[in-house]
């Protein structure tokens, strides 16, 4: 049975309805890190199954709830998670020789804050990174991806742009 995914990361602590409007209607919701307070969360969890990992800026708490990465199979998808993972041709030093030696299908990465979308040709992979949701950092828009796994594919990827920081633009 497909599942449609929510994927969000950086959101350094900020959570707001718009965001849970859209976890509500994901089967998951899956945070690429630096979720920043419990809080945030505690609020992705009471609407929607939650999977994360955590990043750079987590503290212990977000810790040991989460690992640094997640590496999962959903819908014949084989899915490799972690804050801090670069894309292809710059994956980080961390996860580079691995991703080399057992490439997964999806990679996803945040950090950056920047909203990509890439196909690793050379590993056969996908490569997401949904930007940044939150309103602290210096990225210039607001952007989380929805997409549906379904038999082994990854289908119907949709950029869900909330404009410029601090700006209210409806989506």
């Amino acid at each position: 049975m497909a599942k449609s995914i929510l994927l969000l990361s950086d959101t350094h602590g900020y959570i707001d309805e718009r965001i849970l409007d859209w976890t509500s209607k994901a089967d998951e919701v899956w945070h690429a890190g630096d979720i920043g307070d419990q809080s945030v969360s505690d609020a992705l969890k009471a609407t929607t199954p939650l999977r994360a990992v955590y990043g750079n800026i987590d503290g212990h708490e977000l810790r040991s709830e989460f690992p640094l990465n997640q590496r999962f199979v959903l819908e014949g998808v084989d899915i490799w998670m972690t804050h801090i993972g670069g894309y292809p041709n710059r994956y980080s030093k961390e996860v580079k020789d691995e991703i080399k030696l057992n490439p997964p299908k999806l990679f996803i990465s945040g950090h950056s804050h920047i909203l990509k979308v890439m196909n690793d040709k050379k590993l056969g992979l996908l490569h997401m990174n949904p930007g940044a949701v939150g309103i602290h950092g210096f990225h210039q828009k607001r952007t989380m991806l929805k997409f549906v796994l379904d038999n082994g594919k990854i289908k119907d990827l949709e950029v869900i742009d909330f404009g410029k920081r601090g700006k209210s633009v409806s989506s």
